[in-house]
């Protein structure tokens, strides 16, 4: 494509303009219209009242119980939803309802109960409405797919049954919303048929649906050969499970990440690499048709997927712009690549990884490693960086110490480390996997700041103990993933867990998309069960960032119960107020009617919002 055409591209992007969604981008810097903000996924807002300068200000506007009264006890729920506002009306998931509120005070407009299981604790969708269909608030119910009037919260008659459709496999996540299109993913429940994780979409006003993807190749279609024999056949997983997905308004380019394939610890079963397993893989949104695809690991035996959507942005260089995208995994890697071809526009190496000594296992030989982006998280483990008394406590360094003893001999051998394998006489050994199962960078995706131009990514780094041994006689497999209980390399220490390598722990990494190279990294959270001094651990989080045009970054994600805004440019904590639970969320800004900025995160049970004096 000519630049010309890539330069006028970034506009696009970035514009309000749609054909059939009154939905502006963030980039119009009033309303969060969907869950990241815009299709981009890049967590941006244009706002900029609240500034370095003031930020320490801040105070608590108004909050919003999202519990359920039961026993006239609030039962939590668990809460991880970033609400949207859209034309001054804010709409989010509580435990046993879905709600519109006034975004200045918290009041409700109206609320509508869900029955027969509860709304996704993650978030809702907006559609603007067509013709004479008004606009539509959409979200899911386990395996049915809601759409309320917006204007009301009554169901919309013209969707499905009566506001319902039966997805038939359930989708716990938010729903994306283009044009009269709704996209929505597919979490594999256990023991169910083949075929079940497929991506899909369903009209905005009828509810029909339109297409489905399939996740694992058939025959006769791009990277069915990948699957040796019929491993193929009936396969779960590389199901589509992201929170949220992206896409590119001007190439019309939905981008999904696909899972790993289950079982995951043993691939005995299915050689080969597995597509689309563990890809990102970008189709036409009309039509669902393959355009192309890149995947992040080969054959994979650790449940590393790729867990957020690609966040987009353009990269300039010497010939004009780029049109980019970033997507992280739980391996700990950031992959950069351009989002019109899937190519990598910084270099990745198909890098020699250890091989499997499970029988039957034929682990992948390469796996592709960026060259010039280091790891977001630890990738490797030697007896060295076991924790030690300096570094936190002598209580955690023994208790750490007597824990890795318990394990027998501890191996990793690098990135990609396969399980290691245990037979009846043989010497304890065990793999210590990191990042470990619950992965490095997780499910609250890539925060982009196009000013800065820098990317942020947050990654835990707590570790996984395991094994592979035989299974039982009546298994499906003969080989099965076990380790100790609990799994993860970490101890409790009055009454927190304390990962058992050095810190940090957590940490939040900005990179500059201009050049693949690593800015700055800050541990974000502290260990408070250690001595004064030695808390500035970092702390395991899942969620990401909000970045705002004030040079601001919002991030609460770690399990220290803390919500702090960073500098973008260096790291540096500049405020830092304590929340009622764990902000287990993406935190999101918007503008008041009363033309002040407004900052929200879900802690667990409640929506706290914050403004200025």
């Amino acid at each position: 494509m000519h630049r010309k055409q890539l330069l006028t591209g970034f506009f696009i992007l970035f514009s309000p303009v749609s054909l059939y969604s009154q939905v502006p981008e963030t980039g119009a810097g009033t309303d969060w219209p969907m869950y990241r903000g815009s299709l981009d996924g890049s967590g941006y807002s244009a706002l900029a009242e609240i500034t370095p300068q003031n930020v320490a200000r801040l105070e608590t506007a108004w909050t919003y119980s999202l519990g359920t009264a039961v026993n006239d006890r609030a039962a939590a729920p668990n809460s991880q939803a970033t609400p949207i506002v859209v034309d001054g009306v804010m709409y989010l998931p509580a435990a046993d309802r879905v709600v519109a509120l006034n975004p200045q005070t918290g009041a409700e407009l109206w609320r509508y109960p869900v029955t027969g299981g509860r709304p996704s604790r993650r978030g809702v969708a907006y559609w603007p409405g067509s013709g004479d269909q008004s606009a539509r608030i959409v979200f899911t119910a386990g395996s049915r797919l809601l759409a309320l009037d917006a204007a009301t919260g009554e169901p919309a008659a013209e969707f499905g049954n009566n506001g319902a459709v039966d997805l038939v496999v359930p989708y716990l996540s938010v729903p994306l919303v283009y044009e009269n299109l709704i996209v929505v993913g597919a979490n594999t429940p256990p023991g169910a048929a083949g075929g079940i994780g497929n991506p899909r979409a369903y009209d905005a006003r009828s509810g029909a649906k339109l297409w489905e993807f399939s996740s694992v190749p058939q025959p006769g279609q791009t990277g069915h050969e990948s699957w040796v024999g019929d491993s193929w056949v009936d396969r779960l997983g590389a199901n589509a499970w992201p929170f949220y997905f992206t896409m590119d308004r001007e190439r019309e380019l939905l981008y999904l990440p696909l899972a790993s394939p289950i079982p995951f610890a043993y691939g005995g079963d299915r050689g080969g690499s597995n597509l689309f397993a563990n890809s990102i893989v970008a189709v036409d949104i009309h039509s669902g048709d393959y355009v192309w695809h890149f995947q992040t690991i080969h054959h994979d035996l650790w449940d590393h997927d790729p867990p957020a959507p690609p966040t987009l942005f353009d990269i300039e260089d010497a010939d004009g712009l780029i049109p980019a995208l970033a997507v992280t995994t739980k391996s700990g890697y950031l992959f950069i690549l351009n989002r019109e071809t899937g190519e990598p526009v910084y270099p990745v190496t198909e890098r020699q990884v250890p091989a499997s000594e499970v029988p039957g296992e034929k682990a992948y030989p390469t796996q592709p490693i960026p060259a010039v982006t280091p790891p977001m998280a630890r990738v490797n483990y030697s007896p060295a960086d076991l924790v030690s008394a300096a570094d936190t406590s002598l209580e955690h360094a023994t208790a750490c110490a007597e824990l890795a003893q318990a394990n027998g001999v501890l191996v990793n051998a690098g990135p990609y480390t396969p399980w290691v394998y245990r037979s009846a006489g043989t010497a304890e050994r065990t793999t210590l996997l990191f990042p470990g199962l619950g992965g490095g960078p997780n499910w609250g995706g890539v925060a982009y700041d196009p000013g800065s131009r820098l990317a942020f990514v947050f990654a835990a780094d707590v570790g996984t103990l395991g094994w592979v041994e035989a299974a039982g006689a009546d298994a499906e497999l003969p080989f099965q993933l076990s380790g100790p209980r609990p799994s993860s390399f970490q101890v409790q220490i009055n009454g927190q867990s304390l990962p058992c390598q050095q810190p940090p722990w957590g940490r939040l990494t900005a990179v500059d998309t201009e050049s693949g190279e690593v800015v700055w990294q800050q541990a974000v959270g502290i260990s408070e069960s250690l001595p004064a001094g030695r808390q500035n651990t970092g702390r395991p989080g899942r969620a990401s960032a909000l970045v705002t045009a004030s040079n601001l970054l919002f991030i609460a994600s770690t399990d220290d119960n803390r919500f702090r805004a960073l500098e973008t440019g260096s790291g540096r904590q500049l405020w830092e107020t304590t929340l009622n639970g764990r902000g287990n969320a993406n935190p999101m800004t918007y503008l008041g009617s009363d033309n002040r900025q407004y900052l929200a995160i879900t802690a667990t049970s409640e929506l706290v919002v914050y403004r200025l004096p």
